[in-house]
């Protein structure tokens, strides 16, 4: 989207990675590979020095951020403008659970949520949040939450599941004997969310915002297999523009939805662009460059509202990727052994 933007302008696409054979890394101009294991002050020393070398103009961070929005004057300096929200914003929104209080007391519907860090505080949350009627599920409460999410399930497996795809399910029994064995190794027990499993479709909206939290376009898709409807919902729309100015977010941004009891709440929000942003080119307009243009010129260039209503169908691609390994993706001698009979 960026090289098909509609000012005609070539750009040059750098792109970094930790795993050098990251299929990405194969259809931008220059890469390189990342610092696996850095600090926040090792990686944003990393990404200036990567910046500085190359005479990057825009720094557009899918991760770490909370290593970089702290550092926008530094890399200013060495004439790179970095696309990311206040730092403030960003250490909120890695937390869900300073993500939900602080929705929460703005009023912006959240589901009910308890945090556990030991196996007796689970089961007392379960016990509470149960008494609804509702499935529960679990995740973890850092900003990667989709890792280690399971719907809690106590029923016995049956011939009926495995007939059908596998979900991500855990007893309640499991996840509190994880967390106990964990604190008797002397193992970090991850701090976790439980809350309803919500059903629905999960709504993501994609957000373009000006410095301040001012809302110029959200663009929201409803997610149901492998279908997407760019929905035409003011709704969820305002929801969005709420939370994008309550927590002042800049320039690309994402917020997640589902219903429960026919009402959107709040599942996430992410400081940073979606995975999934590039749905949005089915809607007729370019976020990732408008987003461009408003870091550099102040303006996005957005002129007319986005085509809403289509339905997408994501099908599987393959794409002939360049090995950066010695000619060889990493593993896949191993994994062709393993299926060798021993």
């Amino acid at each position: 989207m960026l090289r098909e933007n509609p000012d005609g302008v070539d750009v040059t696409i750098y792109a970094s990675n930790v795993d050098p054979s990251a299929a990405a890394l194969s259809v931008c101009d220059v890469s390189a590979v990342e610092p696996r294991y850095a600090s926040n002050e090792e990686y944003a020393q990393f990404a200036l020095d990567f910046c500085r070398m190359h005479r990057i103009d825009v720094l557009i961070p899918p991760r770490r951020l909370d290593a970089l929005a702290g550092r926008v004057a530094d890399f200013a300096a060495v004439g790179t403008s970095v696309m990311c929200s206040p730092l403030s914003a960003v250490t909120a929104l890695t937390s869900k659970v300073l993500t939900y209080e602080i929705a929460g007391a703005a009023g912006i519907p959240v589901p009910p949520w308890r945090e556990v860090s030991d196996a007796d505080e689970f089961c007392s949350a379960v016990d509470e949040l149960s008494l609804t009627g509702e499935t529960l599920c679990v995740k973890p409460s850092g900003e990667y939450s989709a890792f280690g999410f399971r719907i809690l399930d106590d029923r016995p497996l049956t011939m009926a599941n495995l007939r059908v795809a596998p979900r991500p399910v855990a007893s309640v029994e499991a996840i509190a004997g994880a967390m106990r064995r964990a604190a008797q190794d002397g193992e970090p027990v991850l701090p976790l969310l439980v809350m309803p499993f919500l059903e629905g479709p999960e709504i993501s909206i994609d957000c373009l915002s000006a410095p301040g939290g001012e809302l110029l376009m959200g663009i929201p898709r409803a997610k149901q297999g492998r279908f997407r409807m760019l929905l035409d919902d003011p709704t969820v729309v305002d929801i969005a523009g709420r939370l994008v100015r309550h927590f002042e977010l800049a320039f690309l941004t994402n917020v997640q939805l589902r219903y429960r009891g026919g009402e959107p709440v709040l599942l996430e929000v992410n400081p940073r662009p979606s995975a999934g942003l590039f749905h949005t080119s089915f809607a007729d307009v370019n976020l990732p460059w408008a987003a461009v243009r408003l870091l550099l010129q102040g303006d996005s260039g957005l002129r007319k509202p986005p085509r809403l209503g289509a339905c997408l169908a994501v099908a599987e691609a393959v794409m002939e990727v360049v090995p950066q390994l010695d000619g060889h993706l990493p593993g896949a001698v191993r994994r062709s052994a393993d299926l060798v009979p021993g």
